[in-house]
């Protein structure tokens, strides 16, 4: 018998229920959002639940359940965690066209005035076909972006741009487009730098293929804008780097990391001071981050490594190789947890890991204690491996 078409191990150590009753997710979502953290501003990058019955091909444009969507929001927002929408867990660039992350900026931060929930939003350019763009075009295209998550009233993440990348000649292409965007910004933004791991097109950001001088653009863009960077976001899985970077942050200038390899450490900080969040990974390990951070909050570091270190080999998981498709985990242990009723995402990205990265997923978030219902997880794992893997 193949590796791929033994029935999965049970995540919680007892047997495999395959035949367990299918259940959907109920319209029984936490309406209110918890208390805000004290010690820490956390946010969970979101991903979006595709409509399965859409007849879309995996290059048209995504289908939503816009239900399911808000009611995994809803999700986060319970916990206490705030909403980072339309980033790229959310598949920009990967499945989701700008059209539909406008309606979803839209909706999201409607729901979030309902609700009482933190949200920031995803700025970018992904309006623009590839490799048609000048610096002009990718200026507006900025502006039209940022004008609609102000006007949604959405906090705004300017996220790094693969039209950009591709047509800046240097560092001061960027000073000069971020320049202008933080000038006309009505309030503090997010910046997020996202490395090539998750992006190969983002290669060589800020105008170097070097990360130091990298930095030192980066820094001088955030010192040149007083009072209109809120934080950085920094996703290049190098803890030393995040580390050094935001020591020489202004005071004023959170460091939120996207650091989805090291976020124990980074969050807990040290003596020097320490990174808020803002992270993919986030998206299925909600109840846990929530009740890690509330116990930072109630100065129990030491308690707040038991509950967090643990679930960094399910993330280094979720994260490997190609990094990039750490979405469709994250998507796959939503839909064994019970928030949504199918395993389809947009673009087709659900067959972007094979079966065998998806069973051990589910045996580390089984381990976890992540699933509410561990009888479906069981029993959706089985149905899927009958699927993908044949009968044994």
């Amino acid at each position: 018998m193949s590796a791929a078409s033994e029935t999965p191990p049970a995540a919680s150590g007892t047997s495999f229920a395959s035949a367990a009753p299918e259940a959907t997710p109920g319209s029984a979502a936490p309406v209110g959002a918890a208390v805000p953290f004290s010690s820490r501003t956390v946010f969970a990058a979101a991903h979006v639940v595709a409509d399965p019955y859409a007849d879309t091909a995996p290059d048209g444009p995504a289908v939503l359940d816009w239900d399911a969507t808000l009611a995994f929001r809803r999700h986060l927002w319970s916990h206490g965690l705030g909403v980072a929408e339309a980033m790229d867990t959310a598949q920009r660039g990967m499945g989701l066209d700008w059209p539909t992350a406008a309606e979803l900026i839209r909706r999201s931060a409607a729901e979030a005035r309902t609700v009482g929930g933190r949200i920031a939003c995803g700025v970018g350019t992904d309006q623009l076909p590839p490799g048609q763009a000048g610096l002009p075009e990718v200026r507006a295209a900025y502006e039209e972006q940022l004008a609609l998550v102000e006007e949604a009233g959405g906090q705004p993440i300017l996220m790094a741009s693969r039209q950009l990348a591709a047509v800046a000649a240097g560092p001061e292409a960027y000073a000069e487009v971020y320049g202008h965007l933080l000038r006309q910004s009505s309030e503090p933004v997010i910046l997020h730098w996202l490395g090539p791991m998750f992006d190969p097109a983002l290669e060589g950001y800020w105008g170097s293929d070097g990360l130091d001088a990298a930095t030192e653009t980066f820094l001088q863009i955030i010192a040149e804008h007083p009072g209109k960077v809120d934080g950085v976001k920094v996703s290049l899985l190098d803890a030393d780097r995040e580390v050094a970077l935001r020591r020489r942050l202004p005071n004023a200038v959170r460091c939120y990391t996207g650091d989805d390899f090291h976020y124990p450490e980074l969050i807990a900080g040290d003596q020097r001071g320490f990174s808020h969040a803002l992270l993919g990974v986030f998206d299925p390990l909600a109840p846990l981050a929530a009740a890690a951070v509330r116990l930072l909050d109630a100065g129990n570091t030491a308690a707040f490594h038991k509950v967090l270190d643990p679930t960094v080999e399910l993330a280094r998981h979720l994260f490997e190789a190609p990094t990039r498709y750490y979405k469709t985990g994250v998507v796959f242990l939503a839909w064994l947890s019970g928030h949504q009723a199918h395993f389809t995402m947009a673009g087709g990205l659900q067959s972007a890991r094979s079966l065998r990265h998806l069973r051990r997923a589910y045996e580390l978030a089984g381990g976890l204690g992540l699933f509410p219902d561990p009888e479906l997880a069981r029993h959706r794992m089985a149905k899927l491996t009958a699927v993908l893997g044949g009968d044994a």
